[in-house]
């Protein structure tokens, strides 16, 4: 039994399994880089620093 794509319902080719090609892989791609997949959380969000050490930052 073969499976359909999960962004447009097709049926899967081999290639680009699960998808039925690559642009549904790219589709998914994208929608994981814009962030569209998340698990909701009740934590808050992880600020970046930079990754400068306290001692970094008065060098001039």
């Amino acid at each position: 039994m073969s499976k359909s794509c999960p962004i447009c319902d097709k049926p899967a080719a081999a290639k680009h399994r699960p998808f039925c090609s690559e642009r549904c892989a790219n589709v998914d791609l994208s929608r994981w880089l814009g962030g569209h997949y998340r698990i909701p959380t009740d934590e808050a969000p992880t600020v970046y620093d930079g990754g400068l050490d306290a001692d970094e930052d008065d060098r001039g």
